[in-house]
């Protein structure tokens, strides 16, 4: 279905192209990557090429308020006769200021609100200009990717609505609902609430919720703030709880689950162009007492000015394992239109006390060439080791051309 689906759209917009060429404007970005990785499922090394397309026609009417956007992805493997595949991520219309109080979207998307978010094939339709408040509303049917293509049955449903404040610099909030329906069975109904404020020019307050109607009990719950006392120190504080909770029509909807909590802290400092730093700490909470304890410290330096270096590490404890592991990212500007990148990861950590510490390590190198402002030539090259590969090397080279 997906595959008519998409067939179907691309007709309609060549055709809605071709009447309206006089006026209409084509831009976007191919983005052509060759691939070679292990396959996980396969267990076997993989090599293929893949092609990604996105493009957004404007300017289609007089007015310039019908738009079309587009962005999708071909592959073919040349490796383990896996073949051809294909996505099409998103694909619709868009009619923006009707009678100045209406953006209406036709096709596949991307819905977001508070109380959650999916891919449909469908509507959404924002009012505005209506006053302190705008609404918001979708429903179309639910898109899930896979391996081979798209997932679930075709009439599977996702609808939803929000309520927000607009007109605000200060404030935002919204309130929202989101449910979906699996073969015609209530699989999720979720109401969402976002807010964030800001305070004396230099506070930001903000918080997210989510409560499952059907499980009846808050499955993510997010409050936190930031601090500014000057502009080069940032004092961060955030509390996250989160209680899995699954679609009722799912196996995993019986199995028990224990609530997740963590609490961090944070500061981040800007000495001066050359050296930045920042320290923080989380706390985390699994449920029947199990804890665990993290500190992190980074710290980021310009010794000059083509050459960037970022160094961070991590200490955790406590529950499942104890770990070290530090990063380090350096980035050196050759010229304005080429620069490479490297990196290095090493973590020690252990999962079980009869096996002691392991070790994991990845090393990479990466590097862009701009060829002309429209054309770009890049590459990153890994190698990962670990407790399960003694190396394990993936890459990608990639040519962008903007149009």
């Amino acid at each position: 279905m997906g595959i008519k689906w998409v067939t179907r759209m691309c007709l309609l917009g060549s055709l809605l192209v071709s009447a309206t060429a006089w006026s209409a404007e084509i831009h976007g970005r191919s983005s052509t990557q060759l691939l070679w990785y292990n396959n996980e499922f396969l267990e076997q090394r993989q090599f293929e090429a893949a092609e990604y397309l996105r493009l957004s026609i404007t300017n289609i009417d007089k007015a310039g308020k019908f738009n079309i956007y587009g962005y999708g992805r071909l592959s073919q493997d040349f490796t383990n006769g896996e073949g051809g595949a294909g996505r099409l991520y998103y694909l619709y219309g868009e009619y923006r200021d009707l009678f100045d109080k209406a953006d209406i979207r036709v096709g596949r998307q991307f819905v977001n609100v508070a109380a959650g978010s999916a891919v449909i094939d469908g509507l959404q339709l924002d009012i505005k200009n209506v006053g302190p408040v705008g609404f918001s509303l979708f429903g179309g049917r639910d898109v899930v990717f896979g391996l081979d293509g798209e997932l679930g049955y075709s009439w599977n449903t996702d609808l939803g609505m929000s309520a927000y404040l607009t007109g605000f610099k200060q404030t935002d909030a919204e309130v929202s609902w989101f449910r979906k329906w699996d073969h015609g069975n209530v699989a999720r109904d979720i109401l969402g609430l976002s807010a964030k404020q800001y305070l004396l020019n230099n506070l930001k307050v903000y918080g997210n919720a989510k409560y499952d109607i059907t499980a009846e009990t808050f499955n993510e719950v997010q409050a936190g703030l930031k601090f500014y006392p000057t502009s080069n120190l940032v004092f961060s504080g955030e509390y996250y709880q989160s209680y899995a909770t699954f679609d009722t029509t799912s196996i995993y909807s019986v199995f028990a689950v224990n609530q997740y909590q963590e609490g961090l802290v944070r500061a981040d400092y800007t000495f001066n162009d050359m050296v930045s730093v920042n320290a923080g700490y989380n706390r985390q909470w699994y449920g029947e007492g199990a804890v665990a304890n993290v500190y992190h410290v980074g710290l980021g330096v310009r010794p000059f000015e083509p050459l960037k270096v970022n160094v961070e590490y991590d200490n955790r404890t406590g529950y499942y394992g104890s770990t070290n592991g530090v990063i380090i990212d350096a980035d050196y500007e050759i010229t304005k239109n080429a620069n490479v990148a490297g990196g290095f990861t090493y973590d020690v950590y252990q999962r079980d006390k009869v096996t002691g510490d392991e070790i994991a390590r990845r090393y990479w190198l990466g590097g862009k060439y701009k060829v002309t402002n429209n054309m770009a030539v890049s590459g990153r090259i890994q190698t990962d080791a670990n407790a399960r590969y003694s190396h394990n090397t993936s890459g990608r080279v990639t040519f962008d051309y903007d149009f």
